[in-house]
């Protein structure tokens, strides 16, 4: 009986040991999350999140960018945002984003890094990494894309020759429909394949076509969670050789063949602005001459529009991200060091006092008088040190390849199909899988 007594004490002992020491873990995690939460003086407003995971299941997955404009209404351009071990700042306003890309820059030049890019890039190559690599390795680029043809006529002559088979591939679909996905980014790809590998590849190439396939797929990789990791003390060496010609690929050709897809995309959906840009390329450059940058300024209607594609297709929403470096101070918000920095550029390119009609695809908030007009307020490139290196080359290769297609075709949607806007989440925005009609034009 005693030992029978002494059991259930031992038993009931236990159990109450095990429930004693999981409640105090519990606590003592909480409170470490609340600590390393806990909002210092100054901090920027924001929702109060769950432990552990913060506001993560405030947001939609699918739009992001969309479901944080709510809280830019009920906190102001500054606010603050817990993303699970991640505590981020939010910056809207084309002031802002100014006073924060030119004052402050110095102390925001870092770039935070997800587990994927981590595993991927190992801080090297040039979007993400950081320090003296980033420094060595920006330098290098801009002098070897110089060096290749960048700004010259030789990559201008490869534009227009890549923009020609495109068309021929595009012809080979006969008006049927088709996704123009892959066609485009073979096209985009092939001006980097050229600069990096110094050749191009047939749109039919197995390796090629895996090669795009990956790129496309890594794109969709993006959404994981921020850490860091030490800087190595050189950065020349071949990992990061080939790390900064994958960053090429994607910058050169992800971001600029999703533009070109918004591009027909908005042109079938809005016909009547296809009918006015296919005006100016026949009353300009005609049918038979290619176009060449040179034809930019006197076709300020299509250059619009490319502009307007950029704005309402708005490939990086809240730009790529910084990390504060330096505890620094902005407009009297303290934002300490390692937080995450976004800047809203949804917003910016959205703001109904920047731009007339907002929601809607208008060339015209690009056109003045009849001439193209700059808007300070248009920034998918961001701006500082650590705007994009590829913008030239962006800006050039969506003139040539857009002017291009709609000098040879008429992009409709197919019989009996409706077209939508609807976006793709990924580290770039871009339509969702769609299909047209690229009518030739007689």
């Amino acid at each position: 009986m005693l030992a029978a007594a002494g059991s259930l004490v031992a038993a009931v002992w236990a159990a109450l040991h095990f429930r004693t020491l999981l409640l105090a873990g519990v606590t003592f995690l909480f409170l470490a999350d609340y600590l390393k939460n806990r909002r210092a003086k100054n901090y920027p407003p924001g929702p109060r999140g769950l432990p552990f995971v913060g506001s993560i299941f405030q947001l939609d997955f699918e739009k992001p960018h969309l479901s944080i404009q709510p809280f830019v209404k009920k906190y102001g351009n500054i606010f603050s945002l817990n993303l699970g071990d991640v505590n981020s700042i939010m910056v809207t306003g084309l002031p802002l984003i100014k006073e924060v890309f030119t004052h402050k820059e110095e102390n925001i030049l870092k770039r935070p890094i997800t587990r994927t890019r981590e595993r991927i890039t190992n801080n090297n190559g040039l979007v993400f990494s950081s320090g003296q690599t980033w420094k060595e390795q920006r330098r290098f680029a801009v002098m070897t894309l110089r060096n290749f043809g960048l700004g010259k006529k030789s990559l201008e002559q490869r534009m227009q020759e890549e923009a020609q088979y495109l068309v021929e591939a595009i012809k080979e679909e006969k008006g049927q429909p088709f996704n123009p996905h892959f066609s485009i980014n073979n096209a985009v790809s092939n001006i980097i394949c050229s600069v990096t590998f110094g050749e191009r590849f047939e749109y039919h190439d197995s390796q090629f076509q895996e090669m795009l396939r990956l790129l496309d797929e890594a794109t969709c990789l993006e959404a994981s969670m921020m850490c860091q990791y030490p800087e190595k003390t050189t950065s020349f060496n071949e990992e990061n050789l080939i790390t900064s010609t994958l960053d090429l690929f994607f910058a050169g050709t992800e971001t600029t063949s999703t533009t070109l897809r918004w591009a027909l995309l908005y042109m079938a959906v809005y016909p009547d602005v296809q009918e006015k840009v296919q005006a100016e390329i026949d009353r300009v450059i005609g049918q038979k001459r290619q176009a060449s940058l040179a034809d930019r300024e006197s076709m300020p209607y299509t250059n619009a529009v490319v502009h307007e594609v950029q704005r309402m297709g708005n490939i990086i929403p809240l730009n790529v991200p910084r990390e504060v470096s330096k505890d620094t101070n902005l407009n009297g918000f303290h934002f300490p060091k390692g937080t995450m920095l976004l800047t809203n550029l949804t917003a910016l390119h959205s703001d109904p006092k920047e731009w007339a009609t907002p929601e809607t695809f208008n060339p015209e908030h690009f056109l003045e008088n009849g001439q193209f007009k700059k808007r300070e307020s248009f920034l998918p490139f961001s701006m500082g040190k650590r705007a994009c290196l590829g913008e030239q080359l962006a800006r050039s290769e969506l003139f040539i390849f857009f002017t291009a297609l709609l000098q040879n075709f008429t992009f409709k949607p197919p019989v009996n199909e409706k077209l939508s806007l609807k976006c793709r989440m990924g580290l770039t925005l871009s339509p969702v899988s769609h299909r047209l009609c690229a009518v030739p034009r007689l």
